[in-house]
């Protein structure tokens, strides 16, 4: 265990690097312990204690530009989904929890019968993208499809990232996470996150 004190350090270091930079939860904490100039090989606080990190500096610095953003957000997130929704698409990372600012990518996991669907569909409709593999929520390498999309809202081009899974992997992809909370969201659950009342 890290002692409390450290642990915070390199969170709340990292969460700036996360907000103010749009650094992975990953890359941020490694470059917050060089930052901190402390050991390499120094161990690195959870994800969990990260994203509280991040809410707390969102709520200090960013309280009235970062709610638009996310909003503007999920509301692009939502047109790629209502496009690719032959595929079954959840919503995942900070644009789901509600992190997100207009610096965060937007990840999307399909679900698909057959792993090469999506990418067809994406060459059919002409949409330029780049293939890479990643791990996956289970931990296994998946397939990622990252294109560029304009937000009009925030004036800018997102990153925007397809995680191909198999259909079957649909199944442990709704497991309520450390907090309880669902760690994605499909295409009715993020329509009810931008009704007036959603959060």
């Amino acid at each position: 265990m890290l002692p409390m004190d450290t642990a915070s350090e390199i969170a709340a270091t990292a969460a700036r690097l996360v907000v103010e930079e749009g650094l992975e939860y990953g890359p941020a904490k490694k470059r917050a312990v060089k930052q901190l100039g402390l050991n390499t090989r120094s161990a690195l606080p959870d994800n969990d204690l990260v994203e509280e990190a991040v809410r707390e500096y969102i709520s200090v610095f960013c309280a009235d530009t970062q709610p638009q953003e996310l909003l503007a957000l999920r509301r692009l997130a939502l047109v790629w989904m209502e496009r690719l929704a032959q595929f079954r698409p959840h919503l995942s990372g900070a644009v789901w929890h509600g992190t997100a600012t207009r610096l965060s990518d937007i990840y999307l996991q399909l679900f698909c019968d057959d792993s090469k669907s999506a990418e067809i569909a994406l060459i059919e409709n002409n949409v330029d993208y780049e293939p890479r593999t990643v791990t996956g929520f289970n931990g296994q390498s998946v397939e990622a499809l990252s294109l560029s999309s304009m937000s009009a809202e925030l004036g800018e081009h997102i990153g925007v990232h397809l995680l191909v899974y198999d259909h079957d992997d649909l199944r442990g992809a709704l497991r309520p996470d450390s907090k309880g909370r669902t760690p994605r969201g499909d295409i009715a659950a993020v329509r009810a996150l931008l009704e007036p009342s959603g959060s």
